[in-house]
């Protein structure tokens, strides 16, 4: 059932105008293209979600790069970012391939299921807070379904989209109470999944040596641990 509800869920981020900033963004990016793309037909619509339908981690990124997921139509796919991070995955056992081009590459994932806290791509990468407050419903959505024991927040950003629904369900009392800083874990209250955070595998964050291939593997590699205990 799931997999059919995530199907739907995904048909509706497709088919959203919600946002009239990011409609006219995404739209106007899909028509003028980079002109290393020039023969590419751009998705330039909501991305939706990616994964296994069963998996026990989410990833949460911020929002679709404007000429990587905009132009593929998958999360992390098509840009230097899911690169790198599609890398660290298959490093660890969650993809198939070290590599994520395009939607027909073949690339699938054992145990994970990547997920962004708004699904257009934002002008300078800076989505407004109303433009997260409309996208919020679909990842409460993927939450309620894919219900997972692992949340991996890539950046700050993503850790309070996240945190910000806990808050408002009454499940936490502040989210000031779970900072963000790379490599931490923190325990939420009762059964609430496990949050790891690392930074965001941003070029910025990448060309700089701020975040480095095995900066990554370990914390995933620590998820997996978690995982693995938790199964016991």
């Amino acid at each position: 059932m799931t997999v059919e509800q995530l199907t739907i869920l995904s048909r509706t981020i497709i088919a959203c105008r919600k946002c009239p900033r990011l409609v006219r963004y995404r739209e106007a990016v899909a028509k003028t293209k980079r002109r290393a793309y020039l023969d590419w037909d751009y998705w330039g619509k909501p991305v939706p979600g990616f994964g296994d339908p069963h998996a026990r981690l989410l990833i949460l990124g911020l929002a679709p790069a404007a000429h990587g997921a905009n132009r593929t139509g998958r999360m992390f796919t098509g840009d230097r970012s899911g690169d790198f991070l599609y890398r660290a995955l298959h490093t660890t056992g969650f993809a198939n391939q070290r590599t994520s081009a395009h939607r027909s590459d073949g690339l699938a994932l054992t145990n994970a299921y990547i997920s962004a806290a708004v699904r257009c791509a934002p002008p300078d990468n800076k989505p407004l807070p109303s433009e997260f407050h409309n996208c919020r419903a679909y990842l409460e959505t993927e939450l309620d379904l894919l219900r997972p024991e692992a949340i991996l927040a890539l950046g700050g950003l993503a850790l309070k989209a996240y945190l910000r629904i806990l808050k408002d369900r009454g499940l936490i009392s502040s989210h000031a109470e779970f900072p963000f800083r790379h490599g931490a874990v923190h325990r939420l209250p009762g059964e609430l999944p496990r949050v790891f955070t690392c930074y965001h595998p941003s070029q910025q964050n990448t060309f700089t040596g701020r975040l480095t291939h095995r900066m990554l593997t370990q914390v995933l590699r620590r998820i997996r641990n978690y995982l693995a205990t938790a199964s016991e």
